[in-house]
């Protein structure tokens, strides 16, 4: 009797981070007794303990098997190298995926960390107080961010080599193979049915080496900002996706999750480190980590009946949508094969709020860079990514987006304008040597101006800033700030915020003195 081979081409596919997971649907007529169809020919990469079976139609699902259908020929030892060979580039793609991910989330607690700290600091620094503790804080979570960065550029080498690897060994398989089908899995599915029917079959399967990350054209026409945003899908999962149902998720359905708990918070007496083993002493690591449990094979029991027009029972729940997750389907389908290639897939195209200013720091340089703050007014939390940045039809540069929730605002550099025009220069100085019992003296004023020539008036935003001394015998006095900053922080940066008509200029005026004792030599100094 000839197997009962169920037609069920690809109908939609669920992308996560480092993986996807593929629906197939189709509808075959089963004579009545205990049957088994096949649903074929399935990726040799799929996770056997994924597949997850459904449909439609009077029928009992009694199982489902995987199984690997293997070619009548004789295997060919190369053949079998390659897929040897690129099961392990896909196994090395998914975890340097997966080791870039704890990274970076690392690297955002670390930034996280340094930010929450900046104020403290910086009153620290103000009041003279800086201490050890300090310069050791700054240096440890330099080292550790400096660390970290360094994990992540060499993760991202690492993981372009192996697609490097995967992407060969799938050229030289397509050129041995290309004469004969190679080996491949098939889905058994066994069913009971009173009398013959036609029934509907729905099955899915997680397969790994896939990803999608975002990628944004924000694009200014007049004062009108449009975010347009795509998704950017790659895979080898070993098999091509026609065009079909394709939805991107934030969701990680094979990562075990886990509550938080705290462990004890012991405080001991300072221990002087152990002096070092001599070489050629036995070292211990106190701690080995060997092995990992074998990989089981994993047959899948359903029971349920199929009543006629009657959606089979869920097996498992649904992780496109919910609390912790977020998922986000293309308003048209998308053909991703699977050759490694970045395919894009447009998502939503966005008109934002934005309020359009200008900002300079002229004592690092006279650039006047154009700045939106702008809202999310949409309904979508909208993942990092990179953005191409577009005057009109002009390209101006790229920013970096952050996690960007509905309502949140951010600031996007929009390149600079060369229509503002800002000139800082030294208009008065003075110095006085230092006397018996006297301080040396250095008194400086600065004078910026800026000019508006575009059409409209312009909002712009200054920064100036005075010296922070971080010895009690420099003391640091401002004399002057025309006209009245907007703020002044702790660590001396000045703000003016200008409203400038169109064709106007105006001035800033900036003058300060430096007092030192005459047995400090003074560094840091600039004019």
């Amino acid at each position: 009797m000839d197997q009962l081979v169920v037609d069920a081409p690809i109908v939609a596919v669920t992308v996560y981070p480092g993986r996807a997971r593929v629906t197939r649907r189709g509808q075959i007529t089963v004579p009545a007794g205990d049957q088994t169809v096949y649903v074929e020919p399935l990726p040799l990469s799929l996770e056997e303990d994924s597949v997850r079976v459904a449909g439609r139609g009077p029928a009992t699902v009694l199982g489902v098997d995987v199984a690997i259908q293997h070619h009548p020929q004789a295997p060919d030892e190369t053949v079998a190298a390659l897929e040897q060979a690129r099961l392990d580039a896909q196994d090395e793609v998914t975890q340097l995926i997966d080791a870039d991910d704890v990274q970076e989330q690392l690297d955002t607690f670390l930034a996280q960390l340094a930010r929450r700290a900046g104020n403290s600091f910086a009153r620290t620094l103000a009041s003279g107080e800086a201490g050890a503790e300090l310069g050791g804080f700054t240096e440890s979570l330099t080292d550790r961010l400096s660390a970290v960065r360094a994990t992540r550029r060499e993760l991202a080498a690492q993981r372009r080599e192996a697609e490097k690897r995967l992407a060969a060994a799938d050229r030289r398989l397509a050129a041995i193979v290309q004469q004969r089908t190679p080996d491949r899995r098939a889905a058994a599915i066994a069913l009971a049915l009173e009398t013959e029917a036609e029934v509907e079959i729905e099955l899915s399967y997680v397969v790994p080496a896939a990803n999608w990350t975002s990628s944004y054209d924000v694009r200014l026409t007049g004062d009108r900002l449009t975010l347009s945003w795509y998704g950017l899908i790659t895979q080898h999962s070993d098999e091509d996706w026609p065009e079909c149902d394709l939805t991107l998720s934030t969701a990680r359905p094979t990562v075990t999750a886990k509550v938080p708990e705290l462990d004890p918070w012991y405080l001991d007496r300072f221990h002087p480190p152990m002096p070092m083993a001599a070489p050629g002493a036995p070292v211990s690591l106190g701690m080995q980590v060997a092995g990992g449990p074998d990989r089981l094979k994993s047959r899948r029991q359903s029971a349920g009946l199929i009543q006629e027009q009657a959606a089979f029972e869920a097996v498992e729940a649904t992780v496109e949508q919910g609390m912790t997750a977020a998922s986000y389907t293309p308003p048209r389908p998308v053909a991703v094969p699977a050759d490694g290639a970045t395919h894009r897939a447009t998502i939503a195209s966005i008109d934002l709020d934005a309020e359009l200013d200008y900002i300079t720091a002229p004592v690092r340089s006279t650039d006047v860079h154009l700045r939106a703050t702008v809202v999310n007014s949409s309904a979508h939390t909208l993942p990092a990514g990179k953005a191409s940045v577009f005057h009109e039809a002009e390209f101006v540069g790229s920013a970096a987006l952050p996690l960007w929730a509905p309502g949140e605002d951010v600031e996007l550099a929009l390149g600079l304008d060369d229509r503002i025009r800002v000139e800082r220069k030294l208009v008065r100085r003075e110095a006085s040597k230092a006397t018996l019992g006297s301080t040396r003296r250095r008194q400086v004023e600065y004078e910026t101006k800026v000019e508006n020539h575009t059409p409209r008036n312009a909002r712009i935003t200054v920064l100036d800033q005075l010296p922070v001394a971080r010895d009690h015998e420099i003391t640091v006095k401002p004399l002057s700030a025309e006209p009245e900053p907007a703020e002044t922080t702790d660590l001396g940066v000045i703000t003016w915020k200008l409203d400038l008509p169109a064709g106007k200029e105006t001035t800033i005026k900036l003058a300060f003195r430096v007092d030192s004792a005459k047995s400090v030599d003074l560094t840091g100094w600039r004019e």
